[in-house]
């Protein structure tokens, strides 16, 4: 699932536009992403990955995320569990 501080509608026109398989979630007064600490001192977003186990442990972050090469790394480590 992925989190962002947009808008409920502008998340739907998104997964829309995408096609996307999976759920975003909306998070507007930043709650989710101060509990992350992926806010950067100007209130920005980091962009971040977390990999969360079925019980609900953080087993791996991804900060400061670049989007070129990015969901092959997460493969990468996903393909190790």
């Amino acid at each position: 699932m992925g989190i962002s501080k947009d808008s409920l509608k502008s998340h739907h026109s998104f997964i829309d536009k995408n096609n996307l398989p999976f759920v975003l979630l909306s998070d507007p007064d930043k709650k989710a992403h101060k509990l992350y600490g992926v806010l950067n001192e100007k209130g920005g977003t980091i962009r971040s990955t977390f990999i969360i186990d079925e019980s609900g442990k953080i087993v791996k972050e991804y900060r400061g995320v670049q989007v070129k090469g990015h969901i092959e790394a997460v493969i990468d480590f996903l393909e190790q569990l």
